[in-house]
This record gives structure tokens, sequence and C-alpha cells, in this order.
């Protein structure tokens, strides 16, 4: 995996990092996900045709998921080191599993999967020089889940950083797992419907286990290295830069 370019503790001009680091997240999907993305009127449609209760079993799932993952994936952090590809084999493993007996089992997995994907979130606010057990860091560990999905055509990343390094009461990460649960939820419940859609063949839940995680992955290392820039240059300058830099150009008829 390619690493992230060294953001210095000050650099005259931002721009070559935010350039580099826009082109990351252009790459963050795979062909998976391209593939997914593509199918996306199917996945839309069959989403639509999952009962009520069922999304919200989802939701209520996809929420306490990321309230115990909050604390367990620190506890990984204290594991023994998997390796760069240990968490994707991790996540291919617990899709499969889940895959193989439908929604009910799909369902059952997604404490694990959610969990997996925040330990290498937090891996990357590490990567990034923070301390991920570091209350405000924790929180914007899980804004990752809320700045973006695999399945949309989101920026994913212009969403408000912490402009202080605030104590992070139970009450504040409450509301932050609140707000992102829902999100988070949609996306989970259209990779559960994307397992479903015939076309995709042998795009089982191990294949899209290990593309969400590398997506989040992948928006994580990002996200940390802009707040880093933000820090020296300042938050909107560094997020209208990215944007910016993310926009895909406006094409106009001669």
């Amino acid at each position: 995996m390619d690493q992230l370019p060294a953001v210095p503790a000050k650099v005259a001009d931002p721009a070559p990092e935010i350039a580099a680091l826009a082109l990351r997240f252009k790459r963050a999907n795979g062909p998976v996900m391209r593939l997914v993305n593509r199918l996306g009127g199917s996945i839309e449609g069959q989403l639509g045709l999952i009962p009520a209760p069922l999304r919200a079993r989802i939701t209520e799932v996809t929420e306490r998921a990321l309230e115990a993952a909050y604390g367990v994936a620190a506890q990984g952090a204290r594991a023994p080191d998997m390796g760069p590809n240990g968490p994707v084999y991790a996540a291919m493993a617990t899709g499969a599993a889940g895959g193989a007996g439908g929604i009910a089992t799909s369902i059952a997995e997604l404490p694990v999967t959610i969990t997996l994907i925040l330990h290498t979130i937090r891996a990357a606010a590490a990567e990034a020089g923070y301390d991920p057990d570091e209350p405000w860091v924790k929180a914007e560990c899980l804004k990752v889940f809320g700045a973006g999905t695999p399945l949309a055509v989101d920026d994913g990343i212009n969403t408000s950083f912490l402009s202080a390094r605030l104590t992070i009461t139970g009450p504040a990460v409450q509301k932050v797992i609140a707000s992102v649960a829902p999100k988070l939820a949609a996306a989970l419940g259209q990779k559960l419907m994307a397992q479903a859609v015939p076309i995709l063949g042998a795009v089982t839940g191990a294949a899209l286990n290990a593309a969400f995680l590398t997506y989040y992955r992948e928006v994580a290392r990002v996200r940390f290295a802009l707040i880093r820039l933000a820090e020296v240059h300042g938050v909107e300058p560094v997020l209208e830069a990215f944007a910016e830099a993310v926009r895909p150009p406006v094409i106009r008829k001669a």
C-alpha cells in the first residue's frame, strides 16, 4: 500500500500535498466498488424492497455496533499485529461467513465488520501522528463513517473538523454515533443488497467486505492527513482546496 506523502510541520504551499490526497481519494474505490456503483440502480431498487422493520433493524444493529466497536477497537490495537493485510483478510472471512446464510447472517456479521473497519480507521489516525485513544481523535474516527460512502458520489471528506481539542463526553460520543449511524446503515444495507444482485456473480460478501474496509481506510488516511494540513494552514483554506481538487472538470460544448 502506498504511503501518504509526508506532511512537514510547515510548508510554504500545501497544494502538492492536497493534490496527492485528492488523487488518493479518487482511487479509493477499487474495481469491486466501481462494479457495484455501475449497478447502483439495481441495488437501490432492491434496497427499496427491504421491509421497513428490516431497515430499522439494520440501523439499530449499526448503532449498537458503533457503540461497542468504540471500545473493542481500542483493545484490538493491543492485540498482535496481523500485518498490513490482516484486517482485510479478516473482513473477507467475516463477509464470506455472513453472506453464506443470506440477509439474516449478513446482519449478524455487521458488528464484527464495523469493528474491523474502525480498527483500520484508528490505525490511519496513528499513521498521521495522532493518538487514537485521545477523545477528540476517537470522535474523528467515528466521523469517517458519516463522511461519505463507497456507494455514493460524495467528496467523502468535506465535513467539519474539530476546531478545538475538546474533551468528548459520553453524551457527545452518543451524538456523533447517532449522526453517523443512519448513513453507515444505509451503506451497509446497500452492501447486503449488492451481495444478492445476480449479475454480480462471483462478487461475494468477502469481496465486498474487503472493498468497504479498503474504502474507509483510504478515506480515513486522507481525512487525518488533511487535519494535519489544516492545523498549519487553517480548516477552510484546506477544505476548499481539497474540494476543488476532487471536483470533476466542467466539460463545455464548443
